[in-house]
């Protein structure tokens, strides 16, 4: 405990030009008293800790006692603190972890490059959970987390709809998608998706995996995340937009869907209106997006679908009548 104490101090010292006992002791979550005593533990090892006496002192690492990077350009120092989104590694257990390895790399850095952190931190962030709720982190992600880092084969009773399944898993790589965590893993060899909060149990197995070489996470989850769009797509509605329609579709409904539907419309019609038809999830999911165009989407089809707008029409016209 001490020794990693001791290292955390010395690479504070090498990422800044002096630090007080008491930013030390803030960052080191220890005494003033505790600092002074490592600090002198450290000058008898042989790393030239020099302490500054009075208000203005503080410590300090004397004669270039530093490693540096001196390969990195400033684009890559700053590419490289963008790797971390700290709700996610806080969610997996990951945040001590990252914290020490950014850490380390700011002291390796040139003094020219030491505020690419903050530079990058100043310019990108990644709000992954949506609008107006509040993300949940998963009881069982940081032993998921474990499991995908080790290569560890897992044990996981599953919730599907209203029953439980046991399943042998080979956890390759983990996917936070606008606040839910998804785990992929192989399963009877076949990769697979799984929503992390549905994991009412996940036992380490003592023996590993050997990893696809062939698998990449980003492009299977982009494969899998496009099917699943499309399969949800069960019908279809025919609908007559004026152009201010046309331009909203894609902000209301599934993107992909409205675009490749738009794309295929013929041309607009004496009214400047052009009737597309699109690929929707069902008549009541398309009522609710469909809605929100107001007068700007005439339903032509399917009558069951139309029928429920003209009835919205009707009740809208008596309450503003």
């Amino acid at each position: 405990m001490r020794a990693a104490r001791l290292i955390k101090m010395v690479l504070l010292l090498q990422s800044r030009p002096s630090m007080t006992a008491a930013e030390l002791a803030r960052e080191l979550e220890v005494s003033e008293r505790t600092i002074t005593r490592d600090a002198l533990a450290l000058s008898e090892a042989g790393v030239p800790v020099y302490a500054d006496r009075g208000r203005a002192g503080g410590y300090r690492l004397v004669g270039g006692y530093r490693t540096r990077l001196t390969g990195l350009a400033r684009s890559e120092a700053e590419a490289l603190f963008l790797s971390g989104v700290p709700g996610a590694l806080r969610g997996m257990g990951l945040d001590d972890a990252a914290s020490a390895a950014r850490l380390k790399v700011s002291a390796a850095l040139l003094p020219s490059l030491r505020d690419a952190p903050s530079s990058a931190a100043q310019r990108f962030h990644l709000d992954a959970p949506g609008w107006y709720q509040e993300p949940e982190t998963p009881g069982l992600l940081p032993v998921v987390a474990e499991a995908v880092w080790g290569d560890r084969r897992v044990s996981a009773r599953y919730r599907r709809r209203d029953a439980e399944v046991t399943r042998e898993l080979e956890p390759y790589g983990l996917v936070l998608k606008a606040g839910v965590w998804y785990l992929c893993a192989r399963a009877e060899g076949s990769f697979r998706v799984y929503r992390v909060d549905r994991f009412t149990a996940v036992t380490l197995a003592d023996d590993g995996f050997v990893r696809d070489g062939d698998f990449g996470l980003p492009a299977f989850w982009e494969e899998r995340a496009a099917d699943f769009a499309r399969s949800i797509l069960r019908t279809e509605a025919v609908v007559r937009l004026t152009e201010a329609g046309a331009r909203a579709l894609p902000h209301v409904t599934d993107r992909a869907a409205a675009e490749e539907a738009l794309g295929a419309a013929g041309p607009a019609d004496a009214e400047g209106r052009v009737t597309v038809t699109l690929p929707v999830e069902s008549e009541e999911v398309a009522y609710g997006q469909l809605l929100r165009l107001g007068p700007e989407a005439e339903v032509l089809a399917p009558d069951s679908l139309r029928a429920l707008f003209a009835d919205a029409a009707d009740r809208l016209a008596r309450l503003y009548r």
